[in-house]
């Protein structure tokens, strides 16, 4: 695998979706050449349904050689089909490998696990993929791949996955095995940093970055998408999976302590009962968006939210979704996610609100900070200093070190 850095950050048109839906095409980069072999992702996340921190990653490792992202098994209804590897193509060449199987093996754990590394096994074979990366994450795949040989094992930690909702219960045991396997640990925050690094001597913080050039977009003119036209000002908005870490009490409270703002929720409903969601005449529900789409909906608010409860599943996060709404020239509110608050909030680029009538101020505060130079110039100055194509170069320096140690100590991954 060829690597290049980037020199620069791509046109909006070139950039690939992130953090609410669908996909579209990946930043084009240039610059000295890197290697590394092929790489293999093991992931719990659908490639096609939120581009997040994977999709942004793995787009730029694919501009430049094979990556191949293994998806979660499907199970067939039926017991008559045998266990088969679907391969779908993506941006760059990526290839998106699903293992079906038959209903028989639902539930059987270590019989399906087998079934997946058989089906595995002979792709690698078909595709002659012999040198290669395993990219991880989530622990719960090492049960289908413990037996291969990597050069390299890297542990990309997003999330404290063991926290989420419907979390497999093994998973902190297969975590605990991955970090004793993994060459690499990556983390997707500081916070989450601090909590692993003593499981492993060589972990790195990695927190969410930005595509600036798309997300700029919504500094521009743009025509106001359809069904969110005649939603009155102001507009206080949210984007990204609608889930448990969504505090859906203090958004009910917002909204009917202020019926004069209209609340703009844009997202998918998982894991959660849609008729729990707080359902005032001043909020709306308009589901799931394309990337493209976002600067628009973005340009048409007057105040972007990070309306997180403060529970397990968000102890951790190191959301997205801040830099990209301050690339889009959108006030802030957050409640009080550390990751969030470090560096944003003391920074005094991002308002932190813990209780409804904290946020609430704080919304009125930001409603007039859109036109304040000083805030303008200092989030400027601080996302300057970010973007996924650093984050990318990072890790493939740090990649390639490992890479070169391993292969002159003689050691193997």
């Amino acid at each position: 695998m060829s690597l290049n850095p980037p020199a620069a950050e791509a046109p909006p048109h070139a950039h690939a979706p992130s953090a609410v839906l669908s996909a579209s095409s990946a930043p084009v980069a240039s610059g000295s050449t890197y290697s590394l072999p092929d790489l293999v992702c093991f992931a719990h996340l659908h490639w096609d349904f939120v581009w997040q921190r994977p999709q942004h990653l793995l787009s730029r490792f694919a501009q430049h050689g094979r990556v191949f992202y293994v998806e979660e098994p499907f199970y067939h209804a039926d017991d008559l089909i045998e266990p088969h590897m679907e391969v779908k193509e993506r941006q760059q060449g990526l290839k998106v490998l699903v293992v079906h199987l038959p209903q028989r093996l639902r539930g059987q754990e270590a019989e399906a696990d087998q079934a997946q590394a058989d089906v595995l096994a002979r792709y690698f074979a078909e595709a002659s993929i012999e040198k290669y990366i395993f990219w991880y994450y989530t622990p719960m795949a090492l049960a289908k791949s413990r037996h291969f040989r990597p050069v390299l094992t890297i542990y990309d930690c997003m999330d404290e996955l063991a926290a989420f909702k419907f979390a497999p219960p093994a998973l902190r045991e297969r975590e605990q095995e991955l970090f004793e396997r993994a060459d690499l640990i990556f983390t997707g925050g500081h916070t989450l940093y601090e909590a692993k690094r003593k499981q492993h001597p060589d972990a790195h913080p990695f927190p969410s970055s930005i595509d600036k050039a798309h997300f700029g977009q919504a500094r521009q003119p743009m025509p106001e998408p359809a069904d969110q036209a005649d939603i009155a000002h102001p507009r206080v908005g949210f984007f990204g999976v609608v889930d448990e870490r969504l505090d859906i009490d203090l958004l009910g409270q917002l909204a009917a302590a202020h019926p004069e703002w209209q609340f703009v929720i844009i997202g998918p409903v998982v894991k959660i009962d849609p008729a729990l969601l707080p359902r005032h005449t001043n909020i709306h529900y308009l589901g799931g968006k394309d990337y493209q789409e976002l600067p628009a909906y973005l340009r048409g608010w007057d105040v972007a939210t990070l309306l997180f409860a403060d529970n397990e599943s968000t102890k951790f996060i190191s959301p997205t979704k801040t830099p990209e709404y301050l690339a889009a020239g959108r006030p802030v509110v957050s409640t009080p996610i550390r990751d969030v608050v470090r560096p944003y909030g003391e920074l005094n680029l991002v308002q932190i609100a813990a209780t409804a009538d904290e946020f609430g101020r704080a919304i009125e505060k930001a409603l007039t900070q859109a036109d304040d130079a000083d805030w303008r110039r200092r989030t400027d100055e601080y996302l300057a200093t970010i973007s996924w194509d650093q984050t990318w170069e990072q890790m493939v320096h740090l990649m390639q070190q490992k890479l070169r140690h391993t292969s002159t100590s003689g050691a193997g991954a």
